[in-house]
Order: C-alpha cells, then sequence, then structure tokens
C-alpha cells in the first residue's frame, strides 16, 4: 500500500500561514451588519427632512397671526405737519420685539420636539431641514405679521385719519436678532433630545481570544 502523496494535517496543525484559513477579525471590529441608511433608508431620511421643512416653515403664519394679536400696539398722533409718538416713555417698542421673540422660543421648543418624534436617531438632513425651516417660518411670521397689521405707511395713514387722532403704528421688528430666536431653539431642543433619547451606538464586537492568538 503507498502512501498518499498529500497526507492529511489536523486543523489544530494547520500553519498560520494557510491561504484556506479565514483571517481572524480584529479586535474591537463590527460584526458584519446591512447598511441601514442605502437607498430606500436615504430616501425616507431625505422625505422627513423635506416634510419637517415644509411644515415648519408654513407654521410661521400661525406665528404672525399671534404675534399681530398679542404684540402691544405704539400710539401715533399727527398735528397736521408730523407724526409723533403719543406716549413717548411707552416701552411698546420693546413689548413687541419681545413678543414676537417668548413666541418664537416656544415654536422653536415645538417645532424641536416634532423633528426629533419624526425621525430620532436624528441625521444631517433632518438638522439642514429644520434650521432652514425654522428661519423661513421666522421670516414668514415677521412679514405676516407687518403685512396684515396697522398700515406701514404712516403718513398716508396719518393723512387718512386726520389732525389730532391717535392711531396704531405699524407691527415691526426693531432687533432682527429676534428672528435667529427660533431656529436657534429649535436646533438646542433637537439636539438636548437627541442626545439624551436618541438610540446608541452599539458596542465593539470583542473577538474571542483564541481567534486572536497567531
Amino acid at each position: 500500500m503507498t502512501a498518499p502523496l498529500t497526507p492529511s494535517q489536523p486543523p489544530h496543525d494547520r500553519p498560520a500561514s494557510d491561504p484556506w484559513q479565514a483571517p481572524a477579525q480584529p479586535w474591537g471590529a463590527m460584526p458584519p451588519h446591512g447598511h441601514e441608511e442605502d437607498g430606500p433608508g436615504m430616501k425616507k431620511e431625505l422625505l422627513q427632512a423635506a416634510v419637517i421643512l415644509v411644515v415648519v416653515a408654513l407654521s410661521g403664519l400661525v406665528l404672525g397671526a399671534l404675534w399681530l394679536g398679542f404684540a402691544p400696539r405704539i400710539p401715533l398722533i399727527s398735528d397736521g405737519e408730523a407724526v409723533y409718538l403719543k406716549d413717548t416713555e411707552g416701552e411698546q417698542a420693546i413689548g413687541v420685539d419681545g413678543t414676537f421673540t417668548l413666541f418664537a422660543l416656544g415654536f422653536g421648543l415645538v417645532s424641536g420636539v416634532a423633528a426629533f418624534l419624526v425621525r430620532r436617531s436624528g441625521g444631517v438632513p433632518m438638522v439642514v431641514a429644520l434650521a432652514l425651516g425654522s428661519l423661513l417660518g421666522a421670516l414668514l411670521a415677521w412679514k405676516a405679521g407687518a403685512l396684515f397689521g396697522p398700515d406701514t405707511d404712516v403718513v398716508a395713514h396719518a393723512k387718512a385719519v386726520g389732525k389730532g387722532v391717535v392711531f396704531n403704528a405699524p407691527v415691526e421688528l426693531k432687533a432682527k436678532g429676534t428672528l435667529l430666536a427660533w431656529p436657534v431653539a429649535a436646533l438646542a431642543v433637537h439636539l438636548g433630545l437627541t442626545g439624551l433619547f436618541g438610540p446608541r451606538d452599539p458596542e465593539p464586537y470583542a473577538v474571542p481570544y483564541e481567534e486572536r492568538v497567531p
């Protein structure tokens, strides 16, 4: 009887350089898994971000209506030649900006929570959509409040009401920085909720000791 030309070798005696041996997985490497964000996953994320952008921006109309309804009025009066503040020591102008800021912060809180509930994992598209939608909503609220408020042509309004008749000044934002209250609040709330309640990264996969010994 002749011995085989290529004698079999026990698995435990197989050299480390055996080309048929599967390479050991490096320490701390993650096990293979599917790419959740590829294909339909990414499309869904972009669609959700687009919905948030549109809804948040259009809600600026509601903010504008609330601002117009609750902002204090600034009384003006004309002597037939010029227009003056009826109450020179009044703080109504500050109250107009303050009312807008308070409502904008509230809308930022609501929109930040809504964006988190729509997509708990967050993501760059959602953050960009939330920031852009909030800024557009604030601009829309500002313009809507000014458009549907008292006449912006103060001189024409004074001539229309007549001399010595008190009328309201247009609703305006003196401090344009208040337009950033909504997006800043929305992003802060969304970031906080994502950090506290968002999904956590899985723990690193520990390779058994036997697989790491050469």
